[in-house]
């Protein structure tokens, strides 16, 4: 059992180290602090050198890795301790842990089994006596040629990203002024000119609406939308277009399923039962409702982190603590403290990750092996939240002005000590330490409280101007759910282990603009789908492929797929049965019976919801953890067990083949067919054209309807369908194309 040596190793560590620590700290004229005599030395070389070098070193001394921070390689390092600090006690040398774990008192020391009971009676004398070593030298290693001690490691190396305050850039000059809408053409015009390369030309307006539509309410504008918008000439006309979609309820829809993947959204507990998270909804629609009224950011994080605490005589603030408890649970742990602190460890990364785009996590069990943060920077953050607790085991709570409302949420309770875990083990209790932030990114304060009202401190420093992080990680966002791609492309890590910003001056200037707007994001979105950028075409060049084929200077717009949500709510949009009802509690589709016997218990937790329900929006459907919607994983759904910042996108055979025969796509391709049929009566001509406008947004050229009618009235002659069979393979095919599942 790997794990469990690994623990015994870091205890045994940690419990040498306390005790060295002790020694350091006497001063040279107290007992065992004079130069030893040459029986003590003698002693020690005869007898206690074989037991470390045999016992002790090759995990305290002889590798580059030094498990614990503790070296037994010297008396100098001994008395300098590792992460549990001293390892013995030289005034109170029966209390030293050393000895403790050689008798396995609590550590067990070495891992590979107790030590015979004469080597542990060696090391008890030599304690006892002052720990002698090397004759005229305390500080002579025990190292051998074989066996050298190594250098300390040098400093983590610098990160890709500056991490310091924001400071607007100046916006640069070009040579191009005629390209550049706004401030945000300037950036990367200034970078294209200097590449030799020129943007895209602008896209037609029909593929602009179909973007900008999708982008901001995930759904395809109706063909009388586009008309309209078509007709509309004058010069405000794309404004008005944005502004409209902005106040659309349905953009906090879209909007607020970014936010819900990454924070891990889920409304069950995850393993083998995958029990329900009651009232999980709440905090969705909490998220929805959020985007939708155009909340400030810095408030959004604020309810968040600490809504009990801000205002908790408010549904909305209480029920957005549900942040705390969307992650795996384990009902059943075999170790409770080590599931506690798992579940803490889900909080943390998602916290560093979503807010500061940093991998804290990496420094649960050690320090960061590329970043600057230490692991107790990482306990440190986790002290915030070790006194987070549920109110009760049915996840209620009756609040505010709605008395009696159920919501999922979280209170703090108590004020909990927290210690550095070594090697992230909760048996193996290293310092204390108090509530604080990472050092790497500078101290806007210089305390936190303990005790209730930390949370809130937290993310007053997280909203903190000088805080380097918070900004410019939203910023980034904005850009990657607009642009398909972060100017950081790692945007849950700005450090070392991420890619570097291709455009950081945009993303500090982008930062700014967000703060100095007040944190509302709606203001954001409109500048950036009215840029120069953003109208661009996806079409490509030669001198584009040849000179910047990753597209990383944003020469062209990048063509995208739409998401498994944009799918399925596209099918139910075109097929005219959507229900855009918004809020309450999720509901259940119909799923395959052949999909629900992978369950243990096949159906368990999924009671199919009516028709009329069941054609909601796919941010209302329940997410179960153990069983996806097929349509929305077949289309790269994201895993919930933890933050998901971007959605890869996958082409693979399945998503073609589950449209063609999934029982979803059939069904409404009937559906489709008859809505065709009701609105365009009498003339097949006109219920394919239909059809190419309900899905695509353009007028089809008559050369492509007269293909199209060709191809049904062969359906009908070769394969022997009725006209209603014939339009429904036809409607099939509509909904499988690449013009209704890509945009540009």
């Amino acid at each position: 059992m790997p794990y469990f040596d690994e623990r015994l190793l870091a205890g045994l560590t940690t419990f040498l180290v306390l005790a060295v620590t002790a020694g350091s700290l006497r001063a040279a004229s107290e007992p065992g602090d004079a130069a030893p005599g040459p029986s003590k030395v003698e002693f020690f070389r005869s007898r206690v050198e074989p037991i470390l070098r045999n016992r002790c070193l090759k995990c305290h001394g002889g590798e580059a890795k030094i498990r614990g921070g503790l070296r037994l390689d010297s008396r100098a390092s001994i008395l300098e301790g590792g992460d549990q600090g001293p390892a013995v006690a030289l005034d109170r040398p029966e209390q030293s842990l050393i000895l403790q774990a050689v008798r396995f008192e609590g550590l067990e020391m070495p891992p590979s089994g107790k030590l015979p009971a004469e080597e542990v009676a060696t090391l008890d004398r030599w304690i006892r006596e002052g720990m002698s070593w090397t004759a005229g030298d305390t500080a002579s290693r025990v190292d051998t040629p074989s066996n050298p001690r190594p250098t300390k490691a040098k400093a983590n190396s610098a990160p890709k990203v500056v991490f310091h305050a924001v400071v607007r850039p100046p916006i640069p000059p070009v040579v191009h002024a005629d390209r550049v809408r706004n401030p945000i053409d300037a950036f990367l015009n200034a970078r294209l000119e200097a590449a030799g390369l020129s943007p895209a030309g602008p896209a037609d307006r029909v593929a602009w609406i179909r973007r900008v539509s999708y982008d901001l309410t995930g759904l395809p504008p109706t063909p009388e939308e586009v008309d309209a918008y078509l007709a509309d000439r004058s010069a405000d006309a794309d404004a008005r277009l944005v502004d409209r979609l902005l106040a659309s309820p349905r953009y906090g829809e879209a909007w607020g399923r970014h936010w819900l993947d990454l924070v891990r959204y889920a409304e069950t507990n995850g393993y083998e039962r995958d029990g329900a998270k009651p009232f999980a909804w709440r905090y969705r629609d909490y998220v929805i409702r959020a985007f939708n009224d155009d909340r400030p950011y810095d408030r959004f994080l604020h309810e968040q982190l600490a809504g009990d605490e801000i205002d908790p005589n408010s549904v909305d603030s209480v029920a957005a603590t549900g942040f705390y408890r969307l992650g795996l649970w384990d009902d059943e742990p075999v170790d409770r403290p080590q599931a506690r602190y798992d579940g803490l460890d889900g909080i943390v990364s998602t916290t560093g990750q979503v807010f500061l785009g940093l991998s804290i996590n990496c420094a649960r069990c050690h320090d960061h092996k590329k970043d600057p943060i230490p692991q107790a920077d990482y306990y440190r953050l986790l002290a915030f939240f070790h006194d987070v607790t549920h109110p009760d085991g049915k996840d209620l709570k009756e609040v505010g002005p709605a008395p009696g409302v159920p919501v999922m949420c979280v209170r703090e309770e108590g004020q909990a000590e927290t210690h550095v875990l070594l090697r992230g083990n909760p048996n193996a209790l290293g310092p204390a330490v108090e509530p604080g932030t990472p050092g790497m990114l500078g101290e806007c304060y210089a305390s936190f409280p303990r005790g209730s009202g930390k949370r809130r401190a937290l993310a007053d420093w997280l909203t903190d101007r000088r805080n380097p992080m918070t900004a410019r990680v939203m910023a980034n966002r904005l850009w990657q759910f607009h642009f398909g791609r972060g100017i950081v492309p790692t945007p849950n890590d700005f450090g070392a282990l991420g890619e570097p910003a291709t455009h950081p001056e945009l993303l500090d200037w982008l930062a700014g603009e967000l703060m100095d707007g007040g944190w509302t994001l709606k203001r954001m979105h409109r500048l950036i789908v009215l840029s120069g950028a953003y109208r661009m075409s996806s079409r490509s060049s030669d001198g584009g492929l040849s000179k910047d084929p990753g597209n990383q200077l944003y020469w062209r717009f990048p063509m995208r797929r739409l998401s498994g949500e944009e799918v399925r709510d596209s099918i139910l949009a075109v097929s005219g049965v959507l229900n855009d009802r918004a809020g309450g509690p999720s509901v259940c589709p119909p799923i395959p019976a052949e999909v629900l016997a992978g369950q243990s218990i096949p159906g368990l937790g999924w009671t199919v919801s009516p028709p009329e329900e069941a054609s909601r929006r796919s941010v209302y459907v329940h997410v179960k953890r153990s069983l996806p919607l097929p349509i929305l994983a077949t289309h790269d759904a994201p895993d919930t067990d933890s933050s998901c910042p971007v959605r890869y996108t996958t082409t693979v055979p399945s998503q073609a083949l589950g449209l063609l025969n999934g029982e979803f796509a059939n069904r409404h391709a009937a559906l489709l067919a008859k809505r065709l049929v009701r609105e365009r009566p009498g003339s097949l001509d006109e219920q394919v054209r239909r059809a190419i406008r309900l899905c695509t947004g353009a007028e089809p050229p008559a050369e492509e309807i007269r293909r199209d009618v060709e191809w049904i009235r062969s359906l009908e002659k070769d394969a022997r369908l009725d006209d209603a069979a014939a339009l429904q393979h036809y409607a099939l095919l509509s909904l499988s194309a690449n013009a209704f599942l890509y945009l540009d």
